[in-house]
């Protein structure tokens, strides 16, 4: 029997405690046989979510011979983990036991230090502040999660049902894999290295630089054929000045810049419109639907099609 502690703190988000809840409590064998052992525990009997409480009949010392640990995300405000739930997760870890968090529990495990120096994710809109608070972890934000082999993180809710699947997988099979997705209603074709689904905003500019009325230029003609050399001589600037401010005020280059630009113009489209690829391919000025494919999933980590299809919820042409 295998041993799965669902770790319940202060403000926990109720989706991603229920998920491996319900996901690991199902799984069957192929003789009938239930794997998994599913116990929720805290530091307190009594943990307070969103308007209720959540019963913990386990305590911290749950932890102790659990095969795997569960760390679900929590509300934004919610409390620092106090030293002996930290504790807890590092003496699991010493023992071997397996972690995982979901979305941004990615953070109650980062403090135990347990990650520093390798891969992680969470949800892409608080990856920025992973990175910043948590600078020696490798915040990976574009996948939906990262298997570091005994630490594992994912990202949103529905990534950490992804999570939950690859880890039956990788304990029982793929075919358990299969039937525990099938009583989830979901694939389970959705790798880890597969991208969230990000609106890719640009990087900022200052207030009042000289870049803001090339940069709104170039949003308004997307559509069109920009070169460096365009985009320079509608600035006022030599190339040389230009990328070298551009570079110092955005942290990119122009071209990257631009690209960024394309796709999220692409993103609105496939989401907002019925365009086909190739007028979209045109509209947002990526000159040929090859192209557009090609750097479209380079950047969105995935392909106009299957884009599209996530977000509408119906097949396109």
């Amino acid at each position: 029997m295998h041993t799965v502690a669902v770790l319940a703190l202060e403000q926990v988000i109720p989706f991603d405690l229920s998920t491996p809840l319900e996901v690991f409590a199902r799984v069957r064998l192929p003789d009938g046989r239930r794997p998994y052992q599913v116990r929720v525990c805290g530091p307190s009997a009594q943990i307070p979510a969103a308007g209720f409480e959540i019963t913990a009949p386990w305590g911290l010392e749950g932890l102790a011979d659990a095969d795997t640990v569960i760390v679900p995300g929590r509300a934004e405000g919610a409390p620092r983990p106090g030293e002996e739930v930290l504790e807890a997760m590092r003496a699991a870890a010493a023992r071997g036991t397996r972690i995982a968090s979901i979305c941004v529990g990615a953070f109650d495990l980062a403090m135990t230090g347990l990650l520093d120096g390798l891969a992680a994710t969470t949800h892409w809109v608080a990856a920025p502040e992973l990175a910043q608070r948590f600078p020696a972890v490798e915040v990976r934000p574009d996948v939906l999660y990262v298997d570091n082999g005994q630490l594992l993180t994912s990202a949103g809710a529905s990534a950490g049902l992804d999570l939950c699947l690859h880890m039956i997988r990788r304990d029982f099979g793929s075919a358990v894999a299969a039937d525990a997705a099938r009583l989830a209603v979901t694939p389970l074709e959705r790798e880890g290295g597969q991208a969230q689904f990000i609106v890719h905003h640009q990087p900022p500019v200052p207030q009042g630089s000289a870049l803001e009325p090339v940069l709104a230029w170039v949003e308004d003609h997307l559509g069109e054929e920009l070169t460096l050399g365009l985009m320079a001589r509608h600035s006022g600037m030599s190339e040389r000045t230009f990328m070298r401010r551009f570079r110092e005020q955005t942290g990119t280059t122009p071209v990257q810049w631009l690209l960024r630009a394309r796709v999220r113009r692409a993103q609105f489209l496939l989401e907002n419109t019925d365009h086909s690829i190739d007028r979209i391919a045109d509209q947002a000025g990526f000159g040929s639907p090859t192209a557009f494919r090609e750097r479209f999933k380079r950047v969105a980590g995935t392909t106009p099609h299957s884009y599209r299809a996530a977000f509408r919820g119906k097949e396109h042409t």
